[in-house]
């Protein structure tokens, strides 16, 4: 009997269906994209503090050696993602358009690259605490594209508990087939590390999930599986976004996570595949993070695929290798229903960039620009996997009524998947609209707290 059976064939009964746009990757192996000429590598590529620099400028360098610490508990340090020199600590431009710091590392083209930094380390002999201090080590974050530290999600409060990790491998957004295809190509890892985290957190059951349009990858982890009962591999009805965590979690166990609350409020940790793949790759071997598959693709591209990509690496020099077209009009970081588009090509891959998608100027043109009234129709109401009111609080953002949003209508509990965007037949870019009110709410309590400590 599978978990389906068992919660009534329970599906997500809101969100939307989108085209996923996954067959120009989902069949195509992962492939390593050659180094490039200049490696750009951010001090802050993850939620928290920035990572400090260890190293100084002309100073050589082998491929995995550290080269930033973590800048305390919430934070992760960075590793030398080629063997080279660096060129300079400067400035860099980032995704969302400003500059911030980051080592220029220029790799030597002579060398084989091989990993030179690292050592074993037996994980069954390592406490929980020890497990957490090792995973913070190797620079880990969620590599789903939020890229919250990983070792933070495995500290628990005091007197929480968890009994059930979910492996998050739904992967719902369109052109995405990065966690598809390293469910295929790396299931022994992603069981690994979800043991790793299942032993860190106290776990003890493992579920993974995967949408139902991806059956090999569901095959492929219950082969490497076996006989094992302590995870269990279980597809989920193909939905966006079936792949929020809160939207998973109440599919595969029923259970509502509380407004303004989080996973282990009820018991849970969620973790996304290519994350926990990478914990039991580099955990065993203490080395750390300084590559990562990314979908590069897109209607702009000649050469889509599933590339092993250095961190750092520029998107130019990305999108050239994957054949980059000239009508090239519009790059997209992540998925296009969440990802933001960059604004320079300078920009480089970090660890929370899960694909690029490339779209010609023909794909963005022919999209509708105009933003009509709003005709009360409730479709982004009927879409919302959270139950909000989207055109409520669509109209107080207009209004610049953003406190009220938060405190009468839940405007924090909205993860920004686009849903209600997707569906309004007016193109009012209501996610829009919420991004920017809760970015001025930050800002009112930051000068709120500015005047009480004054």
């Amino acid at each position: 009997m599978g978990l389906r059976d068992l919660f009534g064939g329970k599906a997500l009964r809101r969100g939307v269906h989108v085209p996923d746009c996954k067959d120009l990757t989902g069949r195509l192996p992962i492939r390593r994209l050659p180094f490039a000429p200049m490696l750009v590598v951010p001090l802050s590529q993850h939620a928290g503090a920035p990572a400090i620099p260890i190293v100084r400028e002309g100073q050589e360098v082998v491929r995995g050696e550290p080269i930033a610490k973590a800048n305390g508990f919430v934070s992760v340090p960075m590793h030398a993602p080629a063997t080279g020199q660096i060129e300079r600590i400067a400035p860099a431009p980032s995704a969302k358009g400003d500059l911030a710091p980051a080592i220029y590392l220029k790799p030597w083209p002579s060398a084989s690259q091989e990993i030179l930094y690292g050592a074993p380390q037996d994980i069954e002999r390592m406490s929980p605490a020890e497990i957490i201090a090792a995973v913070q080590e190797t620079g880990v974050v969620g590599l789903g594209g939020a890229a919250f530290p990983t070792h933070v999600k495995l500290k628990l409060p005091e007197g929480r508990k968890v009994d059930t990790v979910l492996v998050n491998g739904c992967e719902c957004e369109p052109y995405l087939t990065t966690d598809h295809r390293v469910m295929v190509e790396q299931p022994k890892e992603v069981l690994h590390g979800a043991r790793i985290v299942m032993k860190a957190i106290g776990a003890g059951r493992g579920i993974i999930g995967v949408e139902d349009n991806k059956m090999d990858a569901v095959e492929a982890l219950r082969t490497a599986l076996g006989a094992a009962t302590d995870i269990a591999v279980e597809a989920v009805p193909a939905k966006y976004p079936q792949g929020a965590e809160k939207m998973l979690i109440r599919v595969l166990l029923g259970r509502e996570v509380p407004s303004g609350g989080l996973p282990s409020d009820i018991g849970v940790g969620v973790f996304n595949v290519a994350t926990l793949a990478q914990l039991g790759e580099l955990l065993p071997r203490r080395q750390g993070l300084i590559e990562r598959v990314v979908t590069i693709t897109g209607p702009a591209l000649a050469k889509p695929g599933n590339y092993l990509t250095a961190l750092g690496t520029p998107l130019r020099w990305a999108l050239e290798q994957a054949g980059c077209k000239e009508d090239l009009a519009s790059v997209i970081l992540g998925g296009p229903m969440m990802g933001p588009a960059a604004g320079s090509l300078e920009v480089p891959v970090t660890k929370g960039v899960t694909g690029i998608v490339a779209f010609g100027r023909h794909d963005v043109n022919g999209r509708p620009r105009r933003i009509y009234p709003c005709i009360r129709c409730g479709a982004c109401v009927d879409a919302c996997p959270l139950h909000l009111n989207p055109s409520r609080l669509g109209t107080l953002a207009r209004k610049e009524r953003y406190e009220e949003m938060e405190t009468d209508f839940h405007l924090n509990d909205c993860f920004e998947c686009g849903c209600c965007s997707y569906v309004c037949p007016s193109n009012i870019p209501l996610v829009q609209y919420f991004r920017v009110s809760k970015q001025m709410n930050r800002e009112r309590k930051a000068r709120e707290r500015a005047g009480a400590n004054a």
